[in-house]
């Protein structure tokens, strides 16, 4: 008789069958959010009840949140832009960026569009804001001849240069509200960054062998973004350090990407028989990895999931689709109950000891 399974094996299986099993996991739905008078949508960002992204309206890219529906669509384009879009939400805020007169600017709002505070640094090129937790907004400005990370705290002039001393280009793409993660140009390689703040407390997260990564969201002890190996784009997580990382990249994908992560669960996309697939993982295994697409009705072709956010009840994760019926990209929003632990516990009990019984 073989020796009883390891706990890690026991933990393995408690996840897969968190992940996979019907009813605990399987069981998403979707909410289409596109809202009736505009011809393009899509969902960036979610936290709480609030999701945020952009739609087209007479052919101009307008910023937007919803709060679940497509009718609780609102239209946040400032007065004078000639394009705005909504890049990430927190509980209070929301940012992204607006263009006037050519020039894109920071912006962050707090529900409506005259509320928009230019997050604009003095001297920058061009500025975008990306995403927002606590007080923190991160993004890019291009100034003094540089794509530099950025990090604000609610006005322009609380700009913060997150540049490595030895970068040459850098943006910061998520913020948990103390620490960064984005992307810096070091000796001409793409570099996984992480920051605590300042450009002095810069962290290289980039795996070894990686001819290139990025990292995209960051919860807590998580981070979560892509890297390049033999060409190929996985998607993968880390915990605070390079060479804790994990590649996520899920079986038969040819491009995989992690945007956004809550701590325990990460969303991106993957690209399978040529087709994006909106994509979960419900652990820190490419094994645990989830098509969202599947549960979308009727016709549909590339789908992304970007964001994810939830209240240890329910999941949200936030997204978009193009939509073969329509004919056009639409914003999405998937939802799932959270199984109570006495489900989790029992089902990956009862898979263990099936597993047991296999191997006696």
């Amino acid at each position: 008789m073989s020796q009883p399974a390891s706990k890690a094996m026991v933990r393995a299986m408690v996840v897969a069958a968190a992940c996979s099993a019907a009813p605990a996991w399987s069981q998403w739905s979707v909410t289409v959010l596109h809202p009736m008078g505009t011809t393009q949508s899509r969902a960036d960002s979610v936290f709480g009840p609030t999701q945020g992204g952009a739609t087209v309206v007479d052919g101009v890219l307008r910023a937007a949140i919803w709060s679940g529906t497509p009718e609780s669509w609102v239209d946040l384009h400032p007065t004078g832009a000639t394009l705005s879009w909504v890049r990430g939400v927190s509980d209070t805020q929301q940012v992204g960026y607006a263009t006037f007169d050519d020039v894109s600017r920071a912006s962050m709002w707090t529900g409506s569009a005259a509320s928009r505070v230019d997050l604009h640094p003095a001297g920058a090129e061009s500025s975008q804001a990306h995403a927002a937790a606590g007080s923190q907004q991160v993004g890019q400005a291009f100034i003094n001849g540089r794509l530099s990370a950025s990090l604000w705290s609610g006005n322009a002039g609380s700009w913060v240069n997150l540049m490595p001393a030895n970068g040459t280009n850098s943006v910061a793409f998520g913020t948990d509200g103390t620490r960064q993660v984005g992307r810096a140009l070091v000796s001409g390689l793409g570099r996984a960054s992480m920051w605590s703040g300042s450009a002095d407390s810069w962290v290289d997260l980039a795996p070894a062998g990686a001819t290139n990564s990025q990292a995209m969201g960051i919860f807590g002890n998580r981070q979560v973004g892509w890297a390049v190996f033999g060409g190929v784009v996985r998607a993968g997580m880390w915990s605070n350090t390079a060479d804790s990382w994990v590649d996520l990249a899920p079986a038969g994908a040819t491009h995989s990407n992690a945007f956004d992560t809550n701590g325990s669960k990460h969303v991106g996309v993957a690209i399978i028989d040529d087709v994006f697939r909106a994509s979960v993982w419900c652990g820190d295994h490419a094994d645990t990895w989830y098509d969202l697409s599947q549960v979308l009705p009727g016709s549909w072709g590339d789908t992304h999931a970007e964001s994810i956010w939830s209240d240890g009840t329910m999941v949200y994760v936030a997204g978009r689709g193009f939509n073969n019926t329509t004919g056009r990209v639409e914003a999405l929003l998937w939802s799932k109950v959270i199984p109570g632990p006495g489900a989790v516990g029992v089902m990956g009990i009862a898979a263990a000891m099936s597993w047991r019984r296999r191997r006696a």
